[in-house]
């Protein structure tokens, strides 16, 4: 069983940037975000396989960018000009398959956007 551990969240202001980290126990083909808001359901943010290729939701794409360092197990979320609409418990995830459903959660992590 694979865990992750997500570090980087808090209180930033509107237009300020956070970066968002996440370390896999082992090696994982797929990894990304999720983030839920009250009441709402949860919704995929970024995604990236093993060889770099990423996806973005259209609600962060030249705003938010994903990474990874395969070495180290561990994929970036690095968000900027962030809105209060970004206000979410952001949740890392891992899946085995290329672009697969999650196989793995981390416990998630807070990110709060105001002034």
């Amino acid at each position: 069983q694979v865990q992750l551990v997500e570090s980087g969240g808090g209180l930033v202001q509107p237009g300020g940037s956070l970066r968002l980290s996440c370390a896999a126990s082992g090696s994982i083909f797929t990894m990304g975000w999720y983030r839920q808001a009250p009441g709402r359901h949860r919704e995929l943010v970024a995604a990236i396989i093993r060889g770099g290729t990423t996806n973005h939701a259209d609600s962060v794409k030249d705003r938010f960018t994903i990474s990874r360092d395969n070495a180290k197990n561990t994929v970036y979320l690095q968000m900027n000009t962030q809105k209060p609409e970004d206000t979410a418990v952001y949740y890392c995830y891992g899946a085995k398959r290329s672009w697969g459903t999650p196989d793995y959660w981390g416990p998630g992590t807070q990110v709060t956007v105001s002034s």
